[in-house]
């Protein structure tokens, strides 16, 4: 048994000592000896004190004395960590446990220590990468803030060109300030959740992008037309340039639309307000409001069943996302295209489809499809957000309804809306 106990001691990975009630130290292991630097005959005989750095050296032989007398332990059977002093000099991070035992009437005590130098390097490590993604999070903050103010600058400047246009102007205003409280609160929220960093560097981006291609046909068209001074031999050139300037502001009106109600959606700010109305009028009115938008020789066919009847729904809503769908539909879809628009009711419920003849979406981003800001690999080349089927997504949850679709690649989509008449119809 002995030279079992004898084995482990020397086998033992972590330092051991024994002492005496006096410090003296009676034995250490190799492990002990490799830790501290001493062959054992330089500490055995010697007080334990020697490889203690202050205040323990100065104070163990009183810590000792005060134990064997009061019995009132400080590290005892509980532990902590201290500092070790090597041969050399140097100083090093110790777990020491020690632990009382009686051995032919002598009180002896053993000490086991742990090395935590490697543990105390890994957590200064961690401190420093704490650190230095702090910095990087700030200089994130900086960039997204120098990209704000030269969008806001760039808005300026287009509501100076276009006076004529009040009413898109103001709607631009509002909806730049609920960008800037977005922004507000994606920076807020990056301090909590370092997820939202691609988040933020995308939206920057697409904004960036999305706003510079029409203002650019706003400032080059207003010096053009600017430039025909004559009379009505130029007045067909500046109809046209006048009419590029219209359809850029257009462009940007319907990003900054799809800014506020995503910014309105995520304050929960969107309220429903369930009206009764007739389906089959409801759905002439959405289409003709429409026809502007369509390509030349585009046409929206309306099939109807079951929906010359009035249900109660949020009207606004049902508008918006119809009108969403559509105009994707029509965006993605060559001219001369048909878009075609159904609508049935049935067991208590408003079913919709819209189905286009268009590009399709890729099986590898069809999973994403109702992710923010995104967007196919095959319309890059098409301006959009990447907001419009997310704002429709959660318009229908907010109406218990849901969304589903089916496209192949250069062979068209369908979308399936299913909204329930939760206050009937008549």
């Amino acid at each position: 048994m002995a030279a079992y106990l004898n084995a482990m001691f020397t086998a033992a990975i972590d330092a051991i000592f024994t002492i005496n009630e006096r410090g003296v130290v009676e034995s250490m292991n190799p492990a002990a000896e490799k830790l501290f630097g001493y062959d054992a005959s330089e500490v055995l005989g010697n007080n334990i004190s020697m490889l203690m750095s202050s205040p323990d050296r100065e104070s163990h032989d009183a810590y000792i004395s005060r134990y064997v007398e009061t019995k009132q332990p400080r590290i005892i059977g509980i532990g902590r960590e201290v500092t070790g002093r090597r041969k050399d000099g140097t100083e090093i991070p110790i777990r020491l446990a020690v632990s009382e035992t009686m051995v032919d009437g002598r009180r002896i005590f053993t000490g086991i220590l742990h090395d935590l130098t490697a543990m105390k390097l890994a957590e200064a490590e961690i401190r420093k990468l704490n650190e230095d993604l702090g910095l990087q999070n700030d200089r994130l903050e900086l960039k997204v803030a120098k990209r704000t103010e030269e969008l806001t600058e760039a808005v300026n400047r287009l509501l100076s060109l276009n006076q004529q246009l009040q009413q898109e102007a103001e709607e631009r205003r509002a909806a730049e300030e609920a960008l800037r409280k977005s922004e507000v609160e994606l920076i807020k929220a990056l301090q909590k959740e370092k997820q939202l960093n691609e988040l933020k560097s995308r939206f920057v981006s697409m904004a960036s992008h999305e706003f510079r291609t029409p203002l650019s046909t706003v400032l080059s068209s207003a010096d053009l037309a600017e430039s025909y001074t004559g009379g009505e031999a130029h007045q067909e050139k500046r109809s046209r340039h006048l009419q590029r300037i219209k359809n850029a502001v257009g462009t940007l009106t319907s990003i900054l639309d799809d800014f506020l109600s995503l910014s309105k959606l995520e304050e929960d700010k969107v309220r429903t307000e369930a009206v009764y109305f007739n389906i089959t009028s409801f759905c002439h009115e959405v289409v003709d409001d429409m026809h502007g938008l369509l390509k030349p020789g585009q046409e929206i066919v309306q099939i109807h069943e079951n929906c010359d009847i009035e249900v109660c729904l949020d009207k606004k809503i049902l508008k918006n996302v119809i009108y969403n769908l559509v105009s994707n539909a029509s965006k993605y879809s060559d001219a001369g295209k048909a878009i075609t628009c159904r609508m049935r009711v049935s067991d208590h419920k408003l079913h919709i489809e819209v189905e286009d003849q268009g590009i399709g979406i890729p099986e590898e981003d069809q999973p994403h499809l109702f992710e923010r800001f995104f967007r196919a690999h095959n319309v890059e080349n098409i301006q959009g957000t990447g907001l419009g089927l997310n704002i429709v997504k959660r318009y229908l949850n907010l109406l218990d309804g849901t969304i589903s679709f089916n496209s192949k690649p250069g062979a068209g989509t369908v979308f399936r809306i299913n909204i329930p008449l939760s206050h009937g119809q008549r």
